[in-house]
C-alpha cells in the first residue's frame, strides 16, 4: 500500500503532464477554414479564372463547365454548341475573408451583362454570362446585386445575364487551367484583340476591377 501511494501521485503528475502537452499542441494547430464555392460563367474562363484568382481570399479557381446535359463533355463538344454547356470558373474561397457579395461584385465588373449568347468577341450561348448560385442564400445575394445594378447600371441596354441554380461541374482539360500563367503572350494577344479590356472599360469605366 505504501509503495502504491508513493506511485500514483507520480503518475497522475504525469499524465497531467501529457494531458497538458496535447492541449497545448492542439491550440498550436490552427482550424481548417470553412471553405465555400461559387461559379460563374463570363465568357472565356481563362479570363474569369485570372480575374478570381488575384482576390485575396479565393482558394483557387478552376475552369469547366456547367448547365448542360452532356456528362462529361470536353472543350471540343462544349465548343460546338451542342451541349448547353456555359464555360465557368468555379471558386473555393473563404467567408472569412471574402464575402460572396464581393464575388458577386468581381463578375459583374468583368463581364458584358448586356451581351446575350456570347462575351466580347466570343459569340455562342456556351460563351453566356451566368451566375449559378449553389443555395438560396446565394441566390439572395445574386438578385439583390443585380436588383441594386439595375438601378444604379452605367449604361442603357438592359441586363440579359442568367441567374440559374448551379448543377454539375465538369473540369476542363488540364491545359486549360491557369492558362493565363502558362500562356502569358498568347493570353495576352488573345484577351487584347478579343476586345475584352476596351469593351470592359466603356461599360464601367473607373468601376471596373
Amino acid at each position: 500500500m505504501t509503495v502504491l501511494r508513493r506511485i500514483f501521485p507520480l503518475l497522475l503528475i504525469l499524465a497531467l503532464g501529457i494531458a497538458a502537452q496535447a492541449s497545448a499542441q492542439t491550440a498550436k494547430s490552427p482550424s481548417k477554414p470553412s471553405l465555400a464555392i461559387a461559379t460563374f460563367a463570363g465568357g472565356c474562363f481563362w479570363c474569369m479564372e485570372e480575374v478570381y484568382e488575384k482576390i485575396p481570399g479565393v482558394i483557387s479557381a478552376v475552369s469547366g463547365f456547367m448547365g448542360g446535359h452532356t456528362k462529361n463533355p470536353t472543350y471540343q463538344q462544349v465548343t460546338s454548341g451542342n451541349t448547353g454547356h456555359a464555360e465557368v470558373v468555379q471558386v473555393e474561397y473563404d467567408p472569412a475573408q471574402v464575402s460572396y457579395a464581393k464575388l458577386v461584385e468581381a463578375f459583374w465588373r468583368n463581364v458584358d451583362p448586356t451581351q446575350r449568347d456570347g462575351q466580347f468577341c466570343d459569340i455562342g450561348p456556351h460563351y453566356r454570362s451566368a451566375i449559378f448560385y449553389h443555395d438560396d442564400a446565394q441566390k439572395n445575394v445574386a438578385d439583390a446585386s443585380r436588383a441594386a445594378l439595375e438601378k444604379s447600371k452605367p449604361f442603357k441596354a438592359p441586363i440579359v445575364t442568367q441567374t440559374v441554380r448551379a448543377a454539375e461541374f465538369t473540369r476542363a482539360e488540364e491545359y486549360h487551367q491557369d492558362f493565363y500563367k502558362k500562356n502569358p503572350v498568347r493570353y495576352k494577344v488573345y484577351k487584347t484583340g478579343c476586345g475584352r479590356e476596351a469593351r470592359l472599360q466603356s461599360l464601367w469605366g473607373t468601376q471596373q476591377q
